[in-house]
């Protein structure tokens, strides 16, 4: 849950948002899209403009999938900045505004936006059209920060400990002992594509036929990279890979590896000297030469690691958010995933 710093601040955003919230049309009592279309003269013909859902997403992942199932039916805006570490976000007045005055609002779940709560509770009138992509599928507790699980070892047990007292500091970026990170098994990226598309009929359902044309469409996508995700790593010479924090768990397991994190979910949770010692131990005896970390957050623990054994650092992407050079080189969600793999097999060829 959200908490902001200043509860005087907290009161006025959540006025705020009831004020507006109490504004203007949108979608019936039911959550659909109402004067959707707009009728104008032209000569003998009577042309009718169709009136585009706003719809505001939480996170990149969500910004991708939403705009490939709506299409140019929508305008799709993400309310995290690009470039910027989704869980240090907190949504501002106009923020809130936004979110009250649109027709739908989609985000991840499973604990990512820890101000969802709060936000929606405030919103609590029938304008708008809540989709939780995540909804229904198989979500993974946050406990994944162990060595390797068949060396026996005590760090489980140990980073369970340290993960669930770093939780109790109540930081607004925790996810609650829940990994959010779903969208990075491109098997679970097709169910929340299909819970978008099942939201967005909600809120304009005559646009069905639309909208599940341009879900296939995409879908089609996320299977042939799932496709190509397992032909790269099927025969890999080792299955196992050092990343700076944990946010790999559905990929890994999805493809049958094992993610050894530094840290636990947070990427702000430095890891203890005595994990650290774990993982350089590991790393040696299992003959490792790539210590992966992530955009947007610090290199500074995994090139640490590197240099203590003689390793590189790179980058494997967590696609929470786009960089700017990510921007420039006209990247997405599938062509950054392409180059995870590709980071991948490199790592686990060496």
């Amino acid at each position: 849950m959200l908490k902001f710093k200043n509860q005087k601040f907290i009161a006025f955003l959540l006025g705020l948002i009831l004020i507006v919230s109490g504004c203007g049309g949108g979608v019936n009592n039911s959550g659909t899209a109402v004067n959707n279309a707009n009728s104008t003269e032209s000569g003998n013909k009577t042309v009718v403009q169709t009136k585009k859902l706003k719809i505001q997403v939480s996170i990149y992942p969500m910004y991708e999938f939403t705009k490939n199932v709506a299409g140019d039916l929508a305008e799709v805006e993400v309310l995290v900045p690009g470039g910027m570490e989704p869980h240090d976000w907190e949504p501002t007045p106009q923020d809130l505004k936004k979110i009250a005055e649109s027709d739908v609002l989609v985000y991840n779940g499973a604990g990512m936006e820890g101000w969802i709560d709060q936000v929606l509770s405030a919103v609590s009138n029938d304008k708008l059209v809540k989709i939780e992509a995540s909804h229904g599928l198989d979500i993974m507790e946050g406990s994944e920060e162990e060595v390797h699980e068949h060396d026996g070892e005590e760090a489980h047990d140990h980073e369970g400990e340290e993960a669930h007292e770093h939780a109790e500091e109540g930081h607004h970026h925790d996810h609650g002992g829940l990994d959010p990170h779903v969208w990075l098994s491109p098997t679970l990226a097709i169910k929340e594509v299909r819970n978008i598309e099942a939201g967005l009929v909600e809120a304009a359902p005559e646009h069905k036929d639309e909208f599940k044309k341009n879900a296939d469409k995409y879908v089609a996508a996320l299977e042939q990279l799932d496709q190509e995700f397992k032909d790269g790593l099927s025969n890999t010479k080792r299955k196992d890979f050092i990343t700076q924090h944990a946010a790999f768990g559905y990929l890994a397991k999805e493809y049958g590896l094992t993610q050894v994190p530094i840290a636990g979910l947070s990427p702000e949770q430095e890891p203890s000297a005595e994990k650290m010692t774990e993982i350089v131990k590991f790393a040696k005896e299992h003959h490792v030469k790539t210590i992966f970390f992530e955009t947007l957050v610090s290199s500074k623990v995994a090139d640490t690691i590197a240099k203590e054994i003689g390793a590189q650092s790179a980058v494997l992407n967590p696609i929470e958010g786009l960089t700017d050079e990510d921007k420039a080189n006209n990247l997405d969600y599938l062509s950054i995933m392409r180059q995870n793999l590709e980071g991948l097999k490199a790592a686990l060829n060496e």
